[in-house]
């Protein structure tokens, strides 16, 4: 037969286990000014000045320093003067500083659609949608886009073309903010081809190309 007081000190034992849950359920969720018990700190919990806070170390008392001089996001050197900034020894390059493959002038195609010929128009002659309709309103504020086969867009380098779409010129915004440095060349490759294509004599064509040409 069981004593009895056996019995109590089997209770009291159990309850006794459950007494570490307990704290620690209530360590979880009980509110406190204080902070929790941290064993292993890791320097999670140590001084310093928040965002936007006075911190009178610096004579402009700012606690967020701005960047040093100079200073480059990481992955952001861009290094690359020809790919970047469409630049070779201090000129604009002729060249392009990839592989222009029939992947490359669709997709050149499909920015130029999308980002170019609302203004310049599909055939590039300045006669886009935008174009046309503020023509039609004759508000006398609208400066018509340029074509880009006129003489002298046409003897400009790739890099000259590259830069333009990136930064702007004249009444034309920039690009680059909004288009990526790789589909800017697609745009450039596209936009020379296009130039060719409307400026192009028939003995421009490989002999071999010519009947498929002239059927078309």
């Amino acid at each position: 037969m069981v004593r009895k007081w056996t019995i109590w000190i089997l209770i009291s034992l159990g309850v006794l286990s459950l007494l570490p849950f307990a704290l620690i359920a209530r360590a979880r969720t009980a509110r406190t000014a204080e902070p929790r018990i941290h064993v292993f700190p890791d320097m999670d919990n140590q001084g310093r000045y928040k965002s936007q806070q006075v911190n009178r170390l610096f004579a402009d008392t700012r606690a967020m320093r701005p960047p040093v001089e100079g200073t480059v996001a990481r992955g952001q050197l861009q290094e690359d003067d020809h790919l970047y900034r469409g630049v070779r020894s201090g000129e604009w390059a002729a060249g392009f500083p990839m592989k222009i493959d029939r992947e490359v002038m669709e997709r050149g195609r499909e920015r130029y659609d999308i980002h170019c010929s609302p203004c310049h128009g599909l055939a590039g002659y300045g006669d886009g949608i935008v174009a046309r309709r503020a023509d039609a309103l004759q508000e006398g504020t609208w400066v018509q886009p340029s074509s880009l086969h006129t003489d002298l867009v046409r003897s400009r380098p790739s890099g000259h073309i590259f830069n333009t779409i990136t930064n702007g010129i004249r009444n034309m915004p920039p690009y680059g903010f909004r288009v990526s440095v790789e589909d800017r060349w697609a745009v450039t490759a596209y936009v020379t081809a296009l130039q060719l294509s409307q400026n192009a004599a028939i003995e421009d064509v490989p002999e071999q190309q010519r009947a498929n040409v002239q059927e078309q």
